[in-house]
C-alpha cells in the first residue's frame, strides 16, 4: 500500500467517524447501547426491495423487533464488521427469541446495490438478515426518516467511491417505533442479552 493511499484510507475512515457522531450525536447517552425518549423521531414507513427481488414494507415486519442497520456492500470495514456481529448475536439467541427479530440492512449506495449485489453479499451472513435497496429518491427518504447521514467520497487513488455513512444499527419496537440503538464498538454478548431482555422478559 502506497503512502499516499494509506492516508487516504486514514482520512477517509476520520470522515466516517465525524459522519457518524454528527448524524446520531443525540442520540447517545454513554456506553455501547444507549436509551432516548425520542421515539418519534427515528424511523418511519417504506416500501424498498429486497435481495429477491421481492417488495418488503415496514408493515410487513410489524409485531417483531427490526435491527435497521444502514450501509452498502463496497465497504471495506464497518459494515461487514457489524453485520458480523449481528449475526454472531442472533446465533447466540434462543429460537424463540430469534424469530421475534428482524434484521435490516438499506443499502446507501442503489447505484451499485441491485437486488442481485445484494443477494450475493447476504451469503456471507445470518440468512435472517433482510437487504433492501431501491431508487436513489427511495433510499434518500428513508434515511432521513432514520436521521442517517451518508455522502459519496472519492478520490485519485480508487477507481471507484466510498461512502462516508452513520454506524449505529437501531432496535424498532414491535409496533415500529424506535426502542433503541446499538453502536459499532457494540459486542455480539451485549446485544443478544439486551434482546433477550426485552423479548424474553
Amino acid at each position: 500500500m502506497s503512502k499516499k493511499t494509506f492516508l487516504f484510507l486514514v482520512s477517509f475512515l476520520g470522515l466516517a467517524l465525524v459522519g457518524s457522531i454528527a448524524a446520531g450525536y443525540w442520540l447517545v447517552s454513554g456506553g455501547r447501547i444507549g436509551q432516548t425518549e425520542t421515539a418519534d423521531l427515528v424511523g418511519g414507513p417504506f416500501s424498498l426491495t429486497d435481495e429477491t427481488g421481492a417488495t418488503l414494507t415496514n408493515e410487513d415486519l410489524k409485531g417483531r423487533y427490526m435491527m435497521v442497520f444502514f450501509g452498502y456492500t463496497y465497504c471495506p470495514d464497518v459494515c461487514p464488521t457489524t453485520l458480523t456481529v449481528v449475526t454472531q448475536a442472533l446465533d447466540q439467541l434462543d429460537p424463540a427469541v430469534r424469530d421475534k427479530v428482524e434484521p435490516v440492512f438499506i443499502t446507501i449506495d442503489p447505484a451499485r446495490d441491485t437486488s442481485a449485489a445484494l443477494a450475493a453479499y447476504s451469503q456471507h451472513f445470518h440468512d435472517k438478515i433482510h437487504y433492501l435497496t431501491g431508487t436513489p429518491e427511495e433510499i434518500a427518504e428513508v434515511a432521513k426518516a432514520y436521521r442517517v447521514f451518508y455522502q459519496k467520497v472519492e478520490s485519485e487513488e480508487f477507481s471507484d467511491y466510498l461512502m462516508d455513512h452513520s454506524t449505529v444499527t437501531y432496535l424498532m419496537g414491535p409496533d415500529g417505533r424506535y426502542v433503541s440503538h446499538y453502536g459499532f464498538n457494540a459486542e455480539p454478548e451485549e446485544i443478544a442479552a439486551d434482546l433477550t431482555k426485552r423479548i424474553a422478559g
